[in-house]
């Protein structure tokens, strides 16, 4: 499942800054982007304005700009694709009495902008025909229902503009979209201009499809049962009866299955959510069930898998398109909710965990994939330092911090909250797969019998981290061969880091140390400055570079002889180059470079 786009609310004066923080509001999660010169109380600041807009709309960003529509417009046209993938663009002006949307209109702008309108006692400007005239847009249709035939919609609704009689068939789906008044109900036999089904079908001529998430699915499976099984299974009974896979809303089982391979990869097909019931609340829709089972029962403590948790999300009054069907380990039904939606909130998600690598430090290198999670999330989890990296995406989400020292907890704390039914974020500074908590996440899987944990889904949010940034810095260190050592030896024996000490070494691999000195640590930096001396030359370029994508940053380049490890301290990436690596004032800034060879290959 895709992650909500997050939303800017773009401020270039203090006024649109005021008004920004009343949209933030009505739009809680939105976060507000001020002009550095201009703007104060932001979450993040910027001095080139376009190039701001551009990057926020190019990482799929929802932008709201508190200010003229050209700005917006001269940022961001050449960067519009089309209709159907333009990321909503909204106009406010600087009072919020005018909301325009720009972009995307038909993507959420539209709905977005009435929102914002009301909430800040403003007008919408909406231009689309079909809004503006019929109230409503055919191809803007609620959300979860699928616009089968885009092709269509501009025809027909241009003549129902025109005053034009247009038919209607709505077999499922909200009774309230769209307006029935505005059609003709179809005569028995006819093909509608307007069809609204959850079943396969080819498309008439001309023809508007609609499909709404009417159906919920239900499955059961046998432990460990295989997955491409299951997916076969699902995909066949769809065949069978007829039914569109788009009208799933959501797929129920029972928690017990919460960690099974084969529910997931079903889940990944339909591209929709899993919701879990207890067995409690499964057998309590007993009597609704036609298919009950005693075997069932005595296994797991409720009658039904399949066709309970396919209620359990379409209501009691929803009817069985498919009653219970077996296929080896596998069991699956399909209910149709009866005017109404399916209750996608029912029961308990499997929980989800990113564990987001915010970068090391400036907002500017924190990826759109790390803010989208962020935000995404009902809880974050980190250590406090990190956590103020990432305290505008935040917001007033619940908070769980710990110590430095304390990172088995964390992670812990993480996976225990999200095995809830949450999704949560584990924040680390720089990359989270580098000297950071995801290695830790996946050694408590990989040693847990706790069924929860094992089925909440893990993601791990890559980000810059500070051997990167550094290497940006000086130009291109990293360039040929180069290796990463910690010379922390809390986790690491002494002989251990030697070890590769020496073999970075005598490879010649540009080599970056991290948590190369505490106060208690002191010896083994300069040991390395001595391993590495034996095998590069002295002037062997050495670069210190402290504080990384902060505001105290620094970066300084010496030699492996000049090399005084005594000014280095926690905060300090330190990086020696191998024997090829060359170091040259650039018109005041320190850079050096690690050759590929290109030179040799121009001879």
């Amino acid at each position: 499942m895709t992650h909500q786009a997050p939303i800017a609310l773009v401020a270039l004066t203090q006024r649109g800054a005021e008004t920004a923080l009343r949209a933030r509001e009505i739009l809680p999660s939105a976060v507000i982007y001020g002009k550095a010169d201009r703007v104060t109380g932001a979450d993040h600041v910027f001095d080139d304005t376009l190039a701001c807009l551009r990057e926020l709309y190019a990482q799929g960003w929802t932008v709201i700009g508190l200010c003229a529509a050209g700005i917006l417009i001269r940022a961001l046209a050449p960067l519009a694709a089309d209709k159907w993938q333009d990321a909503p663009v909204l106009s406010v002006s600087e009072d919020g009495t005018m909301v325009v949307p720009l972009l995307g209109g038909h993507r959420g702008a539209n709905s977005l902008a009435t929102r914002l309108a009301d909430g800040l006692g403003g007008t919408a400007a909406i231009t689309t025909a079909g809004d503006r005239t019929l109230g409503f847009a055919l191809d803007d249709p609620p959300a979860g229902w699928t616009l089968k035939t885009p092709q269509a919609v501009k025809s027909v609704t241009a003549r129902l503009l025109a005053g034009e009689t247009i038919t209607l068939r709505p077999e499922c789906g909200d009774p309230s979209w769209p307006p029935k008044e505005v059609f003709q109900a179809v005569g028995p036999g006819e093909v509608p201009q307007v069809l609204i089904t959850d079943r396969q079908v080819e498309p008439a001529t001309g023809q508007v499809v609609l499909t709404p998430p009417s159906l919920a699915i239900g499955i059961g499976c046998e432990r460990h049962a295989p997955a491409d099984g299951l997916v076969d299974f699902v995909q066949s009974v769809l065949a069978d009866t007829g039914l569109d896979p788009s009208a799933i809303a959501a797929i129920g089982t029972v928690d017990l299955k919460g960690d099974e391979a084969a529910l997931k990869a079903v889940s990944q097909a339909l591209d929709r959510p899993i919701r879990l019931f207890t067995a409690a609340e499964l057998e309590a829709l007993t009597p609704h069930l036609p298919n009950p089972s005693d075997v069932v029962f005595q296994e797991i403590g409720c009658h039904g898998v399949a066709e309970a948790s396919a209620l359990a999300l379409a209501g009691r009054t929803a009817r069985f398109v498919t009653e219970k069907r077996r296929s080896g380990p596998y069991t699956c039904a399909i209910a149709r909710a009866q005017g109404a939606s399916v209750d996608i909130s029912a029961g308990r998600a499997p929980g989800r965990l990113f564990v987001v690598g915010v970068g090391p430090g400036d907002a500017a290198y924190r990826t759109g994939a790390a803010a989208r999670a962020i935000l995404a999330s009902d809880a974050v989890v980190g250590y406090r330092l990190y956590l103020d990296l990432a305290a505008d995406l935040i917001g007033d989400k619940p908070v769980y911090e710990s110590d430095l020292g304390a990172e088995e907890a964390r992670a812990a704390k993480a996976l225990a909250l999200a095995a809830q039914g949450q999704t949560v974020s584990l924040v680390c500074s720089g990359d989270p797969g580098i000297y950071a908590l995801a290695t830790l996440v996946f050694e408590l899987l990989a040693e847990t019998q706790d069924r929860n944990l094992m089925g909440v889904d893990v993601e791990v949010v890559p980000g810059i981290s500070a051997f990167q940034l550094a290497a940006a810095r000086l130009g291109a260190p990293m360039g040929h061969d180069f290796c990463l050592i910690s010379l922390s030896d809390l986790l690491t024996p002494v002989a251990a880091i030697r070890q590769r000490l020496a073999a970075a070494a005598q490879g010649d691999f540009v080599t970056a140390f991290y948590n190369p000195q505490s106060k208690r640590r002191r010896t083994l930096l300069p040991e390395a400055r001595e391993v590495f001396l034996t095998q590069r030359p002295p002037t062997t370029p050495v670069a210190l570079c402290r504080q990384l994508g902060r505001p105290e940053e620094s970066v300084t380049v010496t030699t492996l002889q000049d090399f005084d490890p005594s000014v280095v301290d926690m905060f300090t990436l330190v990086v020696i180059g191998s024997s090829t690596t060359r170091a040259f004032d650039h018109a005041g800034t320190p850079r050096a470079f690690t050759p590929r060879g290109y030179a040799d290959k121009r001879l």
